[in-house]
Protein backbone atom coordinates (compact mmCIF):
# COMPACT_ATOMS: atom_id res chain seq x y z
CA UNK A 1 0.00 0.00 0.00
CA UNK A 2 1.85 3.57 -1.19
CA UNK A 3 1.31 6.38 1.08
CA UNK A 4 -1.90 7.97 -1.15
CA UNK A 5 -3.31 4.23 -0.29
CA UNK A 6 -3.07 4.45 3.23
CA UNK A 7 -4.08 8.30 4.39
CA UNK A 8 -6.98 6.98 2.09
CA UNK A 9 -6.94 3.84 4.23
CA UNK A 10 -7.17 5.71 7.44
CA UNK A 11 -10.14 8.20 6.62
CA UNK A 12 -12.29 5.39 5.36
CA UNK A 13 -11.45 3.37 8.61
CA UNK A 14 -12.34 6.09 10.50
CA UNK A 15 -15.45 7.35 9.08
CA UNK A 16 -17.05 4.06 8.03
CA UNK A 17 -16.71 5.17 3.75
CA UNK A 18 -16.60 2.27 1.55
CA UNK A 19 -16.37 4.49 -1.95
CA UNK A 20 -13.87 4.91 -4.69
CA UNK A 21 -11.62 7.82 -4.58
CA UNK A 22 -8.93 9.78 -6.92
CA UNK A 23 -5.88 11.08 -6.11
CA UNK A 24 -5.51 14.20 -7.88
CA UNK A 25 -3.11 17.79 -7.69
CA UNK A 26 -3.96 21.53 -8.35
CA UNK A 27 -1.71 22.88 -11.05
CA UNK A 28 -0.63 19.72 -11.95
CA UNK A 29 2.27 21.72 -14.32
CA UNK A 30 3.36 23.37 -11.47
CA UNK A 31 4.81 21.46 -8.25
CA UNK A 32 4.88 24.69 -6.40
CA UNK A 33 1.35 25.66 -7.54
CA UNK A 34 -0.08 22.42 -6.33
CA UNK A 35 1.59 22.53 -3.11
CA UNK A 36 0.33 26.42 -2.19
CA UNK A 37 -3.33 25.26 -3.97
CA UNK A 38 -3.75 22.04 -1.84
CA UNK A 39 -2.51 23.79 1.08
CA UNK A 40 -5.06 26.50 1.13
CA UNK A 41 -7.81 23.22 0.54
CA UNK A 42 -6.32 21.67 3.76
CA UNK A 43 -5.80 25.05 5.88
CA UNK A 44 -8.67 27.51 4.77
CA UNK A 45 -10.00 28.96 2.46
CA UNK A 46 -10.11 27.31 -0.64
CA UNK A 47 -13.53 25.10 -1.20
CA UNK A 48 -14.09 25.39 -4.97
CA UNK A 49 -11.94 24.85 -8.03
CA UNK A 50 -12.57 25.79 -11.74
CA UNK A 51 -10.98 24.07 -14.79
CA UNK A 52 -12.44 24.38 -18.83
CA UNK A 53 -15.02 22.10 -20.06
CA UNK A 54 -13.15 21.72 -23.83
CA UNK A 55 -10.19 20.21 -20.81
CA UNK A 56 -12.59 17.38 -20.01
CA UNK A 57 -14.03 16.95 -23.18
CA UNK A 58 -10.45 16.99 -25.34
CA UNK A 59 -9.27 14.35 -22.40
CA UNK A 60 -12.48 11.98 -22.64
CA UNK A 61 -13.11 12.80 -18.83
CA UNK A 62 -16.17 12.53 -17.19
CA UNK A 63 -17.41 15.81 -14.94
CA UNK A 64 -16.80 15.40 -11.34
CA UNK A 65 -19.84 14.16 -9.62
CA UNK A 66 -21.14 15.32 -6.45
CA UNK A 67 -20.52 12.61 -3.52
CA UNK A 68 -16.67 12.07 -5.24
CA UNK A 69 -13.98 12.25 -3.27
CA UNK A 70 -10.69 12.86 -3.61
CA UNK A 71 -6.98 13.00 -2.30
CA UNK A 72 -5.36 16.06 -2.54
CA UNK A 73 -1.62 15.86 -3.54
CA UNK A 74 1.09 18.60 -2.79
CA UNK A 75 3.28 18.81 -5.50
CA UNK A 76 5.58 16.18 -4.82
CA UNK A 77 2.73 13.57 -4.65
CA UNK A 78 2.12 13.52 -0.87
CA UNK A 79 -1.77 13.47 0.05
CA UNK A 80 -2.46 16.87 2.22
CA UNK A 81 -6.70 16.23 3.01
CA UNK A 82 -9.30 14.39 1.28
CA UNK A 83 -11.91 16.45 0.05
CA UNK A 84 -15.87 15.64 -1.24
CA UNK A 85 -17.13 17.27 -4.16
CA UNK A 86 -20.35 18.96 -3.11
CA UNK A 87 -21.58 20.22 -6.30
CA UNK A 88 -20.95 20.99 -10.01
CA UNK A 89 -21.62 23.34 -12.23
CA UNK A 90 -20.97 24.43 -15.93
CA UNK A 91 -20.81 28.58 -16.59
CA UNK A 92 -19.49 30.80 -18.80
CA UNK A 93 -16.23 32.48 -18.16
CA UNK A 94 -17.77 36.20 -17.83
CA UNK A 95 -20.61 34.48 -15.87
CA UNK A 96 -18.44 33.49 -12.80
CA UNK A 97 -19.23 36.32 -10.27
CA UNK A 98 -17.84 37.21 -6.44
CA UNK A 99 -18.95 34.38 -4.82
CA UNK A 100 -17.64 32.06 -6.67
CA UNK A 101 -14.25 33.47 -6.43
CA UNK A 102 -14.45 33.73 -2.53
CA UNK A 103 -15.18 30.25 -2.14
CA UNK A 104 -11.96 29.41 -4.76
CA UNK A 105 -9.93 31.39 -1.84
CA UNK A 106 -7.15 32.37 -3.98
CA UNK A 107 -5.11 35.46 -3.45
CA UNK A 108 -7.07 38.11 -2.66
CA UNK A 109 -10.56 36.33 -3.20
CA UNK A 110 -11.60 38.96 -5.23
CA UNK A 111 -13.24 38.40 -8.60
CA UNK A 112 -10.83 40.15 -10.41
CA UNK A 113 -8.15 37.97 -9.00
CA UNK A 114 -9.29 34.94 -9.68
CA UNK A 115 -10.23 36.33 -13.28
CA UNK A 116 -6.58 37.13 -13.41
CA UNK A 117 -5.05 34.36 -11.94
CA UNK A 118 -7.38 32.13 -14.50
CA UNK A 119 -6.05 33.72 -17.76
CA UNK A 120 -3.13 33.76 -16.87
CA UNK A 121 -2.45 29.94 -15.78
CA UNK A 122 -4.46 29.18 -18.77
CA UNK A 123 -2.60 30.88 -21.17
CA UNK A 124 0.73 29.59 -19.18
CA UNK A 125 -0.60 26.16 -20.34
CA UNK A 126 -1.66 26.70 -23.89
CA UNK A 127 -5.23 27.29 -22.98
CA UNK A 128 -7.05 30.92 -24.11
CA UNK A 129 -10.27 31.68 -22.48
CA UNK A 130 -12.54 34.74 -22.82
CA UNK A 131 -15.89 35.09 -21.37
CA UNK A 132 -17.84 32.92 -23.45
CA UNK A 133 -15.23 30.20 -21.81
CA UNK A 134 -17.23 27.45 -21.07
CA UNK A 135 -15.97 26.36 -17.21
CA UNK A 136 -16.69 23.52 -15.19
CA UNK A 137 -17.39 24.95 -11.52
CA UNK A 138 -16.73 22.27 -8.86
CA UNK A 139 -17.88 23.17 -4.89
CA UNK A 140 -16.29 20.65 -2.25
CA UNK A 141 -15.99 20.31 1.55
CA UNK A 142 -12.94 19.15 3.05
CA UNK A 143 -13.74 15.87 4.67
CA UNK A 144 -9.86 14.87 6.16
CA UNK A 145 -8.23 15.38 8.07
CA UNK A 146 -11.31 16.79 10.39
CA UNK A 147 -10.70 19.69 12.63
CA UNK A 148 -13.24 19.37 14.71
CA UNK A 149 -12.96 15.80 15.79
CA UNK A 150 -13.58 12.26 14.43
CA UNK A 151 -14.72 12.26 10.07
CA UNK A 152 -17.79 11.77 9.34
CA UNK A 153 -18.99 11.52 5.94
CA UNK A 154 -22.46 13.68 7.48
CA UNK A 155 -20.36 15.95 9.51
CA UNK A 156 -17.52 16.70 7.79
CA UNK A 157 -14.87 19.66 9.44
CA UNK A 158 -15.08 22.23 6.91
CA UNK A 159 -18.51 22.96 5.39
CA UNK A 160 -19.33 24.82 2.32
CA UNK A 161 -20.73 27.85 2.37
CA UNK A 162 -22.28 27.57 -1.04
CA UNK A 163 -24.47 24.43 0.25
Amino acid sequence: MNEVEAFWAQFAAAAGVDAPFEPTAFAETSPDLATELGLLVRDGPKRATAGVWAEYEAEGEPLPAPGAYWVILDGNGAPLCITRTTRVELRRFGAVDEQFARQEGEGDRSLAYWREAHISYLASIGIEVDDDTLMVLEWFEQVWPNPDGPASPSSPGVTNPAV
